[in-house]
């Protein structure tokens, strides 16, 4: 267990270009794991940063791949993921932070809250994971610690405490205050390696006093001990301090806030010992399984390498010599040549090959305990799976996928290229459960579907690349969706003879429209009494209804939003089957929708926009012409940022507009944020076309 307490499994996951792969970079240098600092921007595939090791993601300067690696501090060992920024990559930062016991937010010292930081905060907030808040790039010009904070308490409605103050900002920026030790720590040497303490000095004294206290006082809330102490105006011990910090920390009641520069090598050392110090290892998080050997309860894990194996595979990626399962063990210990159930399809695997990850290169073990995240070589799972010891039937809790918003078709050159792209999807779509494949069934064009057009962009570089695949793109197409506006109600009998047993049943309900906002799109709500509807034909309703969800009769777009009430039926002793009711309901629900008052609705866009104040009005005029709704303007120094929702349709090739319009100096992020109600007269517009378009294909 001593082993185990030692161990932090923490994650890097900010807005796009905060600096997480730069402090990452830092992290393995300081830990001694690499020898020499890269930068993301070294260079075209050669040279760039360590956990950027794609090829693709060293020329864009972005991280496209969460990448993972292991590192020691002071005894500790560091499990570390760095998680891509941008949105179109999400799910490399949900999987990432459903296996994670802590994580480090950056926010940047001039941007503070941007949009992509909401997302981090919801993703931290449905795994309820415990994090500190890092401000970055403290050398820039602009850089406000004290807004940041304020954005995080009111942006993000977090009760954030700094625990350090900075000496000095922008191009005065030395090294910060540890309040709770009350020394100045600056960074000496080439590297920034060695960390001088010593003295506050006599300017900052008073602001370090005042600080101080503040954040006793916040802590206080948390100990009674330390609350007695204050009041008394007793001193307040060191460790005192650190325990509080400690629990009030893993119990998500506060968020440590610290800063520092990662590029200019200033502040990264002591985030390090605020990781081992603060967040929790795994015996700290309470785990828990459904057994279902046990009516699927919940039960909760042990973090005990002598119980049976339980085991989650986060993330899967297909390589030429096999498939790399990355997993996370959360009780017991897998071992090499050990056989093991996979939950989901309740067969034995065995695991021939253990490797410890460092960004793309790997270390051979022999096994992995509670704690570890390692990866398996040519075992077969999926992503989601849970891996189970002897005697026991636990399923993990799988990870938040978000439906894809823009798909677009593809077309291979000829039948070779046909192949080639054939199995790139198959790869891309088995290792990322945002990337879509489907074929038109009018057409026979594959579409591909995804987060964004950068999403999108990169599995078509990489089929380019990877798999010499020579494809055609056809023009990106947004991914609406069909929903009702009144409740209606059907009243449907299929009944059909063909000479001998023949097909009838008989449905009568409601559907009714789930209020915007809605957890999830379809619901099903069966109120049958006195054996209307045998019982084992319910289920088939229920399918019949979600058969007809696929293709809504307004324009063949997928339905949301509708909760299905079956309240009455009648069946037939010998022609009634699973078969007619699932045709039944089919039928009903066509009915039923048509008279709902039906609308389409589009996905709306999260967009930020940081800009030079002159090219405000043309950019806000800009996003006017584009159906956008402007929520906020803000603005810092000589920039302003503009939020606002414009819907995906009118966003298609923005980044060139945006640029022309700002003379190059704009930049913008875009995420979804949810569907809303097409106009009127643009509906009828995109039906219509759609139609004609389905008509032309017949």
């Amino acid at each position: 267990m001593e082993k185990i307490s030692k161990i932090r499994n923490i994650g890097i996951s900010a807005h796009i270009d905060s600096g997480k792969t730069t402090l990452s970079e830092r992290i393995l240098y300081y830990c001694g794991r690499i020898h020499r600092m890269q930068e993301v921007h070294d260079g075209n595939g050669e040279g760039g940063a360590t956990m950027d090791f794609m090829d693709l993601e060293r020329e864009r300067g972005i991280t496209i791949k969460s990448a993972a690696t292991q590192v020691a501090w002071h005894g500790r060992c560091i499990n570390l993921i760095d998680t891509p920024g941008h949105v179109d990559f999400t799910v490399e930062v949900e999987r990432s932070l459903r296996v994670l016991d802590g994580a480090i937010m950056i926010l940047c010292a001039v941007g503070g809250v941007q949009s992509q930081s909401f997302t981090v905060d919801q993703q931290m907030k449905r795994y309820r994971v415990p994090r500190i808040a890092f401000v970055n790039k403290m050398d820039r010009v602009g850089a406000d610690p004290e807004r940041v904070r304020r954005d995080i308490r009111e942006k993000l409605g977090l009760n954030v405490v700094p625990i350090q103050l900075p000496l000095g900002l922008a191009n005065d920026f030395e090294g910060v205050i540890d309040l709770v030790t009350m020394e100045a720590l600056t960074f000496e040497g080439d590297d920034g390696e060695d960390v001088v303490r010593g003295p506050i000095p006599p300017a900052y004294q008073t602001a370090a006093a005042k600080a101080r206290h503040e954040m006793l006082d916040a802590l206080s809330m948390y100990d009674d001990e330390m609350m007695e102490r204050l009041l008394d105006e007793q001193p307040v011990e060191e460790a005192l301090i650190r325990r509080t910090i400690r629990e009030a920390t893993i119990n998500r009641d506060i968020v440590p806030l610290m800063m520092g520069s990662a590029f200019k090598n200033k502040g990264v050392q002591p985030l390090l010992d605020a990781v081992c110090d603060y967040l929790p290892s795994p015996l700290d998080r309470p785990s828990f399984a459904r057994d279902h050997n046990n009516a699927g309860t919940e039960t909760p894990l042990a973090s005990d390498p002598d119980a049976p194996l339980t085991a989650m595979v986060y993330k899967i990626t297909d390589e030429p010599f096999g498939q790399l399962s990355y997993i996370r063990v959360y009780q017991g210990t897998i071992v090499k040549g050990g056989q093991y159930r996979n939950a989901r399809t309740n067969r034995l695997l065995r695991v021939g090959r253990i490797v410890r990850m460092h960004a793309n290169d790997r270390q051979d073990i022999t096994d992995a305990g509670p704690g570890d995240i390692v990866a398996l070589l040519a075992v077969a799972c999926a992503n989601g799976d849970t891996l189970c010891g002897e005697g026991i039937n636990y399923s993990l809790e799988s990870i938040y996928v978000a439906n894809p918003v823009i798909s677009l078709s593809v077309t291979p050159a000829s039948n070779a290229d046909q192949e080639r792209m054939a199995k790139a999807l198959s790869r891309f779509m088995k290792e990322d459960p945002t990337f879509r494949v489907s074929t038109d069934p009018q057409t026979s064009e594959t579409i591909i579907a995804g987060m964004g057009e950068l999403h999108l962009d990169v599995y078509i570089e990489r089929m380019r690349r990877e798999y010499k695949a020579n494809v055609t793109i056809g023009a990106p197409s947004v991914s609406y969706r069909e929903a009702p506006t009144v409740e209606a109600k059907f009243d449907y009998r299929h009944k059909k003879q063909t000479g001998g047993a023949g097909q009838f049943a008989h449905v009568v309900g409601r559907l009714v429209p789930l209020p915007a906002g809605h957890e999830s799109s379809y619901e099903f709500e069966d109120n049958i009494t006195s054996g209307r509807i045998p019982g084992e034909y319910i289920p088939a309703v229920n399918k019949g209804f979600q058969a007809a969800l696929k293709k809504g009769p307004l324009a063949g777009y997928e339905v949301v939003g509708c909760k299905m009430c079956l309240d009455d039926g009648s069946h037939h002793p010998v022609d009634s089957s699973e078969m007619a009711f699932r045709i039944a309901a089919r039928d009903a629900f066509a009915e039923a929708f048509r008279k709902s008052r039906p609308c389409l609705m589009e996905p709306i866009m999260k967009v930020e926009i940081e800009m030079p104040r002159e090219y405000q009005g043309a950019i806000v005029g800009d996003l006017n012409s584009r159906r956008g709704m402007i929520l906020e303007t803000e603005g810092r120094d000589t920039c302003a940022v503009v939020r606002a929702e414009v819907p995906l349709a009118c966003m298609f090739g923005y980044a060139t507009v945006v640029r022309g319009l700002s003379k190059g100096m704009a930049t913008f992020s875009m995420e979804m944020s949810h569907y809303a109600r097409v106009p009127a007269k643009l509906a009828e517009e995109i039906v219509h076309q759609r139609r004609e378009k389905q008509a032309a294909r017949k």
